[in-house]
């Protein structure tokens, strides 16, 4: 199994690459003052958007390898695995990461709203890119944050300044990633990001515990279509199945379930399955390798 940093609290990170701390629930790394550093493959407990002008090539994001746009924000959120593992050697990284806890918005209206941010879903794979301003308007509120959290006790006064710069820093987010968005859509069929969202949902909403894994036929009917009219517009976007995109889609989630301690039956139960082997079947022909064998057993 690969070696993880486990990401409970934000200041973890900062302890990795010898960051000052300086909140017990929010940190700021500002790369060009500790660069290099050690990479590290996290697990994350967090929130994180890490801002930098290059990334390091061949990310891990949801298990899946991928280059990051130069001039970009990448989003991850608490259940989620990240970033690259260390190879022993200090590589140079620029730019910021902002990483916080869940707990600093807990009880507040607005931390509802987080879970509406599409740009953290593993099934989102791009980076944020940033206009030339935009990064100079998103830097600039990173170096305001810092100072704050540099001159001012822990206090309630201070957490909710935090949350407002946090809130705004999200906000910068979205509507980079709606502008994305709305120019992908030109190249995209909207059929395939139904198909994603009705995926989604069917597992965020417990579908799977008492419908099981979901079919062709089900999405099909969901989304209006016919399982054949589906299958059609599914290959001819993916060049594969609608139901090797449904076993795709629960390959990455069985990764995710195993990276953070579940053993293969409790995975193949909270992904619908009556039996165990039927998932091991569909992991192995997605992965060449056992649900087990994953996990290093």
């Amino acid at each position: 199994m690969k070696n993880i940093l486990q990401l409970s609290d934000p200041n973890v990170y900062a302890s990795f690459v010898h960051a000052p701390v300086l909140h017990p629930l929010v940190s700021i790394v500002h790369y060009d003052e500790v660069s290099p550093i050690h990479t590290s493959l996290n697990n994350y407990g967090v929130y994180a958007l890490f801002i930098q002008p290059e990334f390091p090539r061949h990310l891990t994001y949801g298990m899946k390898m991928f280059d990051v746009s130069d001039g970009s924000i990448l989003a991850l959120a608490p259940g989620q695995v990240g970033g690259k593992e260390d190879s022993g050697e200090r590589v140079p990284v620029k730019g910021w990461a902002l990483l916080w806890s869940p707990e600093l918005f807990q009880g507040a209206d607005w931390g509802e709203r987080i879970h509406q941010y599409r740009f953290f879903s593993y099934f989102y794979m791009d980076s944020l890119r940033m206009t030339s301003a935009e990064w100079g308007r998103i830097t600039q509120l990173l170096v305001q944050l810092r100072h704050e959290l540099q001159e001012s006790d822990d206090t309630p006064a201070l957490r909710a300044l935090i949350r407002g710069y946090i809130q705004l820093l999200l906000e910068y987010c979205n509507r980079i990633y709606l502008r994305q968005i709305s120019m992908e859509e030109k190249d995209s069929p909207d059929i395939l990001k139904r198909f994603h969202r009705l995926l989604m949902d069917y597992y965020a909403d417990g579908k799977q515990l008492e419908m099981g894994v979901p079919t062709v036929g089900y999405c099909a009917s969901e989304l209006a279509y016919s399982p054949r009219y589906l299958g059609d517009m599914v290959h001819r976007a993916t060049g594969g199945t609608a139901i090797g995109y449904i076993h795709s889609f629960i390959v990455e989630k069985g990764k995710n379930l195993l990276m953070h301690g579940h053993n293969v039956n409790e995975t193949a139960r909270l992904l619908g399955f009556e039996y165990a082997h039927h998932f091991g079947r569909i992991f192995k022909k997605a992965t060449r390798i056992t649900p087990k064998e994953f996990l290093g057993k």
